[in-house]
C-alpha cells in the first residue's frame, strides 16, 4: 500500500530532532534513555544523506512492510542531541522484499554501532498497525517520564482500570485525547522477545502504554509530535496524581458526572466513568 511521502528526508530528520529535544526538556529522557522511530510506506531515497550501507537481519518477519522506510534512533544516543546532529544519531532502514532483512543506511559521521535495543518492539508495533489499521505512516516514542514511571512501581497502579480512573480525572484534555485509556503492560526485560510480543498486543488498542517500571511507549499515525503530545498529556495527569498523593489526597479530581458531561459534549465514547 505505497503512499506519497509528504515530507522530505531532511524534514523528517528535523522533526525527529525537535521531538527528541522537547522530550528531554520535559524530563522524559535522562542520559541515553529513550528512542524514536518512524515508519513510512512510500519511496524515500536515503543515499544522499546516508551513504554507508550494510545488510541487517530483522528480529522478526514483516512481509507487509516490504519496501517500507524506517528512521530509527541509534543505541546509546541522547534524544536531546538528535536536533544538533540528526544524521549522526539516526539510521535509515529500507525493508527488503523478503520482509526478513533490511538495508541499513547511515551517515559517514554515524555515532552508533547499532540501532536502539528496543528496535524489535518498535518494529512489531509498526508491523501490527500496518496489518490491523492499514496505516501508511506510523510514529513511535519510548521514553521514561518520571511520574508515570514512578506510579508504575506502586502495586495498585499496576491495575489498568485503577490507573485510568486515577489519571483520567484530573483534567478534561486527558480523556478527550485518550478515550481508550492508558494501557498497562507488566514488566518484561528491556529489549527481550517477550517485551516485543507483548508490546504489539497492548499497543493494538492503546496509543500510549505504560511499560511497568520502564517508562511508556506512545504511537501515532497522525504525526510524530502527536505521539509527543500523548506522552505529555499522560505525564501531566501522573504529576497531578503524584502531587495529590504527596499532599495526603485532599483532591478528588473531576467527578464521574463531570467527566461524562465532558465526553457527551464532545461525542467521546469511554468505558471508565
Amino acid at each position: 500500500m505505497p503512499i506519497s511521502v509528504s515530507h522530505s528526508l531532511t524534514e523528517l530528520l528535523t522533526l525527529l530532532g525537535e521531538a527528541g529535544r522537547y522530550l528531554a526538556d520535559i524530563d522524559t529522557s535522562e542520559g541515553a534513555a529513550g528512542n524514536l522511530s518512524l515508519c513510512l510506506l512510500g519511496e524515500l531515497d536515503p543515499r544522499e544523506l546516508f551513504p554507508v550501507v550494510k545488510n541487517l537481519e530483522l528480529p522478526m518477519g514483516v512481509p507487509a512492510l516490504a519496501g517500507a522506510t524506517l528512521l530509527v534512533s541509534g543505541s546509546g544516543r541522547r534524544l536531546r542531541e538528535i536536533k544538533d546532529d540528526p544524521q549522526g544519531n539516526i539510521a535509515c532502514l529500507v525493508i527488503g522484499e523478503d520482509g526478513l532483512t533490511a538495508q541499513q543506511f547511515t551517515a559517514k559521521n554515524c555515532c552508533f554501532t547499532r540501532v536502539t535495543s528496543e528496535f524489535n518492539s518498535h518494529l512489531a508495533v509498526h508491523y501490527d498497525q500496518v496489518l490491523t489499521n492499514k496505516v501508511g505512516f506510523h510514529a513511535i516514542i519510548h521514553v521514561q517520564p518520571v511520574h508515570l514511571t514512578y506510579l508504575s512501581h506502586i502495586p495498585r497502579y499496576q491495575d489498568e482500570r485503577f490507573l485510568n480512573t486515577h489519571l483520567l480525572h484530573w483534567q478534561p484534555e486527558t480523556i478527550l485525547n485518550m478515550p481508550e485509556g492508558i494501557g498497562f503492560m507488566p514488566f518484561h526485560v528491556p529489549g527481550s522477545a517477550e517485551l516485543m510480543s507483548a508490546n504489539a498486543i497492548w499497543a493494538r488498542n492503546h496509543r500510549l502504554v505504560v511499560w511497568a517500571k520502564h517508562g511508556v511507549i506512545a504511537r501515532s499515525d497522525q504525526s510524530l509530535m502527536h505521539a509527543v503530545d500523548l506522552v505529555e498529556y499522560a505525564e501531566t495527569a501522573a504529576r497531578y496524581e503524584y502531587l495529590n498523593l504527596a499532599a495526603g489526597e485532599p483532591a478528588s479530581g473531576l467527578s464521574r458526572e463531570e467527566i461524562r458531561a465532558i465526553c457527551e459534549a464532545n461525542h467521546i465514547q469511554q468505558d471508565f466513568f
